[in-house]
């Protein structure tokens, strides 16, 4: 999610320079490339990173990294599964160098051929949940699915998924599209453990129908509703919310429990991967070893407002203290991520007819 700010939008920015309206790209990665010649870079990832102010952790990194090698980074942005969708698209004429996006379209992008081999620099730092066995892909970023709430109509954060049937909520709630934003699909995870499985699930979001305002392919534009207190509840995820928390003065987060449970969570790391026959595979290389360094590493929290990658990197800023707070209390589940690839589309063919979206 993603920021998903978890589009999730479908954004497109090219360093301070606005993405040429065509790629040019050939298969695979061309001599010019390897022996150093075309100094660019193309990054499709889910938002969340890259702040509209110029201040996020994309905004920081991507400018090191340009200054240390002379590559220019051209990013493009949308919807987790969107982005997927795009270099799928794109197969018989890949553009993007870089793929990164949330589980479980990192897992879909994987199954549909998307990814080549390819272990970074600082990889083997990075626990084994967060990475894939064959170097398709890794976390370059942790991060958490959860809530938000407006601080100032509501005295407190609602503590169930049962709270959010209450009639005061009709119209004051909305969560983004399964099966397109990360953070929407993460709603359907979650729910199913929450609740013992998908049909329990399905039967709680029908009646949740009830109050959504309805289907959003952007998480990242429900933050800003709920700051302003044009909605009361939506998702989202703990980097993106609460990087947007610094300038949303009514933005809380939370996590939701089944009633008579704990508050759950599961991560949602941004996973990182180079493209299968990348026009620029070595520079794609050097950017994923760059997100991956220590240098950068280190201001996942203290710019980006997320959790590094590597178990070596320990931040003690600040954001850090204060996310570590944030998560305290909260059971931290893993989802069973090869099911859920396999069976994604069901899941999000169930929920579409449970609430008639």
């Amino acid at each position: 999610m993603t920021g998903k700010r978890l589009l999730r939008t479908a954004t497109v920015v090219t360093g301070s320079l606005a993405l040429a309206s065509s790629l040019t790209a050939c298969g695979g990665s061309s001599a010019a490339d390897s022996e150093g010649g075309e100094k660019v870079v193309t990054v499709y990832s889910a938002d969340g990173l890259k702040s509209e102010k110029g201040d996020g952790w994309y905004d920081k990194v991507f400018a090191d990294f340009t200054k240390k090698t002379g590559i220019e980074v051209k990013y493009v942005e949308g919807g987790s599964g969107e982005m997927v969708q795009r270099a799928v698209r794109e197969k018989t004429n890949t553009q993007a160098d870089v793929l990164i996006t949330l589980p479980p379209f990192i897992q879909q992008a994987d199954g549909k051929g998307l990814l080549q081999s390819y272990r970074p620099q600082g990889s083997d730092k990075v626990n084994g949940g967060d990475k894939s066995a064959d170097g398709k892909w890794t976390s370059v970023v942790n991060n958490y699915f959860g809530f938000v709430y407006n601080k100032k109509e509501l005295a407190e954060a609602p503590k169930t998924w049962e709270e959010l049937l209450d009639a005061k909520y009709k119209g004051k709630l909305q969560y983004s599209t399964p099966g397109v934003a990360g953070d929407g699909t993460a709603v359907l995870i979650k729910s199913m453990h929450d609740f013992g499985g998908k049909e329990p699930a399905m039967e709680y979001l029908k009646k949740l129908q009830a109050n959504n305002v309805g289907p959003s392919s952007s998480t990242s534009k429900l933050a800003p509703k709920t700051d302003k207190g044009e909605l009361l509840v939506a998702n989202g995820d703990v980097q993106m919310n609460f990087a947007q928390s610094k300038s949303m003065p009514n933005l809380g987060i939370w996590f939701p429990a089944k009633e008579g449970g704990k508050p759950t969570t599961f991560a949602l790391p941004y996973a990182a991967g180079l493209v299968d026959k990348a026009p620029h595979t070595e520079n794609g290389k050097k950017l994923l070893d760059h997100l991956l360094s220590t240098e950068a590493q280190e201001l996942v929290s203290g710019i980006g407002g997320g959790f590094p990658s590597r178990t070596d990197v320990k931040p003690t800023d600040a954001n850090a203290v204060e996310l570590t707070r944030l998560m305290a209390g909260v059971e931290i589940f893993e989802p069973d991520w090869s099911d859920i690839e396999k069976n994604l589309t069901g899941y999000v063919d169930a929920w579409k007819s449970a609430t008639g979206s």
